[in-house]
């Protein structure tokens, strides 16, 4: 040992010789300074380190000694720093400690665990941090009993906001929205921002549902109140999904899952809201995606048809054009709703091939029919953001030899709602083909006068609520106003020169009155229900004004 403590002299590295008794024999001048920048140094101190390194090694010296092969690091708390103390076995010597202050890395490394498992825009926890306090949580459960809950929030018109306002006034959003999180939670609870506009509130100690349902409504009310961001008013809103546990689950990817599922049920169900997780809902699912597995191969199956309702002019009581209607006929389930598979195809990305296949389909319907009627389309926002649109319906014209002035494309206020400029972009490229544009649903929308003026329409379609509210004296649930309103759309469209088509006349009285009215065009039951495309073909070769016997 004495021979090698002299040869320590020319090691630059901090290094202690310890003998199997526990004395410090040797002590190269690296590790003295380094005990001294530390406030530390003398034997007492070295013998302290000593002890403490046996104690991260778990046995005393003799035994370290004995026990000891290749070598073992611990670190040590001296004077407020970490110092890693990496102890190698001198053969029948005693013990050789290497010493290096690493507290600049542990701290570093403290850091980048701590970001690891933080959300960086809100400063919550992510997705990982969240599974370790859930896992927690869990394990109380099984210990005491303690029960929990799982709130999985997401934010409503966010999108929008940081669609048109930009992504620096998105991200203050979403950290105003994670401090009002936080600000109602307790000591014990956990809010997490798991991704995008998703938060997560885990609400320990539940013993009644009550508690969490007062959470989720707390969360909805507080969540919906207004924001002001860069001097502007902003206003979203939050739907809630809730887990209890155990009661939905007592594993955390069940929790998480069924939260999801009852989330689902919230956004369904109107959006700011909250619903608790119910067994049907997995059920449900499971059909929903069965549905959109048969959905994706409708498409190359040919399932798809469509039916056309005419539409009646009513200065000479003629057929003027007919709406393309969307059906599904599935192998098994017979022919599905289009309330039923439409806002699933929207949602999963679907209905943009699904609408470029029904402009193609009805321009080549449209194309055969005996009289020059023309054809009107549906076009969802998602087919007005595809940069296809303009370029499908130039490629389904030339292909069915359709002159454009047949074809109509029918827009809702929701396409109008986004990218302002650019939809006006496409509805004027589309109008220079000679492609036809008309407002579906006019009326129920919030801005459908300022849109009027924005973007020239060749025609406007009068919401069936109106027609039904048209009837008030004999219609017990209508509204009083349906008829003024009525009058009040006709007349707009003939000071525009627009057509006017009220859509879901049934009774006679109706059609009485909405031509008394001013309406140019009717379509609806009384007309005719839509038709497939072979019937139609019947009907318009059979009579030149089929409205007197086209009857429901």
């Amino acid at each position: 040992m004495q021979r090698l403590a002299r040869g320590l002299d020319a090691v630059r590295h901090g290094v202690l010789l310890v003998d199997s008794d526990g004395r410090v024999v040797a002590c190269t001048a690296p590790a003295l300074a380094l005990l001294r920048r530390l406030g530390l140094g003398g034997a007492p101190t070295m013998r302290r380190l000593l002890r403490l390194a046996q104690a991260g090694a778990g046995s005393g010296a003799r035994e370290t000694v004995a026990r000891l092969r290749g070598g073992t690091i611990v670190d040590v708390a001296l004077g407020g720093h970490s110092v890693q103390v990496e102890m190698h076995p001198v053969p029948g010597e005693g013990i050789a400690l290497v010493l290096e202050d690493v507290s600049a890395r542990r701290e570093a490394e403290s850091r980048a665990h701590e970001l690891a498992r933080l959300d960086p825009l809100t400063g919550l926890p992510n997705r990982l941090e969240l599974r370790e306090h859930l896992d927690a949580a869990l394990l109380r459960l099984q210990r005491s009993g303690e029960g929990c809950a799982v709130l999985l929030v997401d934010l409503d018109r966010f999108k929008p906001v940081n669609d048109t306002l930009g992504h620096p006034v998105g991200d203050a959003l979403l950290q105003k929205v994670a401090d009002r999180l936080r600000s109602m939670v307790r000591a014990g609870d956990t809010v997490a921002r798991i991704g995008g506009d998703e938060f997560v509130v885990l609400q320990a100690g539940v013993s009644e549902p009550g508690e969490a349902q007062a959470l989720a409504r707390r969360v909805v009310d507080l969540v919906g109140r207004t924001y002001m961001i860069e001097g502007q008013l902003l206003s979203i809103g939050a739907s809630v999904g809730v887990a209890l546990a155990p009661a939905d689950g007592s594993d955390a990817d069940r929790l998480l899952k069924n939260a999801d599922l009852a989330l689902y049920r919230a956004k369904l169900d109107g959006r700011s809201t909250f619903r608790f997780f119910e067994p049907a809902m997995d059920a449900r699912m499971q059909a929903r995606r069965r549905l959109e597995l048969d959905m994706r191969q409708a498409l190359a199956r040919r399932e798809f048809l469509l039916h056309y309702q005419p539409q009646l002019s009513l200065a000479d009581d003629r057929l003027v054009g007919c709406e393309a209607l969307i059906r599904w006929r599935h192998p098994e389930r017979g022919l599905v709703s289009p309330l039923d598979f439409i806002p699933l195809a929207e949602e999963i990305g679907l209905i943009v091939p699904i609408g470029e296949w029904v402009i193609r389909q009805a321009c080549r319907d449209a194309a055969s029919w005996p009289r020059p009627l023309s054809v009107a389309v549906n076009v969802s926002p998602a087919q007005f953001k595809s940069d296809r649109l303009v370029e499908t319906i130039v490629s389904a014209l030339s292909l069915a030899g359709l002159p454009a002035a047949r074809l109509e494309v029918e827009i809702t206020e929701g396409v109008l709602l986004q990218e302002n400029e650019k939809t006006l972009h496409t509805l004027h490229r589309l109008r220079d083909l000679g492609v036809r544009v008309s407002m579906d649903d006019f009326g129920t929308g919030y801005s459908s006068l300022s849109y009027l003026r924005a973007f020239p329409f060749d025609k406007i379609k009068i919401d069936r609520s109106f027609v039904t509210d048209i009837c008030a004296q004999t219609n017990p649930g209508a509204k009083a106003d349906g008829e003024a309103i009525i009058r009040a759309i006709a007349g707009l469209g003939r000071s525009l020169g627009m057509t006017t088509v009220a859509e879901g006349v049934e009774t006679e009285e109706q059609l009485h009155r909405i031509r008394a009215e001013g309406c140019t065009d009717v379509q609806g039951y009384l007309i005719s229900k839509p038709l497939p495309a072979d019937d139609l073909l019947r009907l318009l070769g059979a009579s030149a004004t089929p409205a007197s016997g086209a009857r429901r």
